[in-house]
């Protein structure tokens, strides 16, 4: 028989409070990462010449499209939801091509 290992739910907060009332050393190896957490001046010096890259996300872009908020039939949302990740996207092609058309607005 197998021993499963129960995985935590969350951030055991308790805990973290406990640990940082103590105010104890935070073990640390050179290996662990590129400076020991409890020594202020190699943390400064660590943050001090960090730079910040832009993450995952929607990469700029030259035009900035405008938020619509509209109501639709629930079938054809429904529709273009079924297709998968994309489909406001496929929606917006949708009607860009009946703009380059020239379809009328009833």
């Amino acid at each position: 028989m197998t021993k499963t290992a129960i995985k935590p739910k969350g951030t055991d907060w308790k805990r973290v409070q406990r640990e940082a009332a103590a105010n104890a050393p935070i073990p640390h190896a050179a290996s662990d990462g590129p400076y020991d957490p409890n020594d202020s001046a190699a943390v400064s010096a660590y943050w001090q010449q960090a730079t910040m890259t832009r993450g995952r996300g929607r990469p700029p872009v030259a035009v900035k499209r405008p938020t619509l908020n509209m109501r639709i039939d629930a079938e054809v949302l429904d529709a273009f939801k079924a297709t998968g990740p994309g489909w406001q996207t496929r929606i917006n092609a949708v009607l860009r091509e009946a703009v380059a058309r020239g379809v009328k607005a009833a």
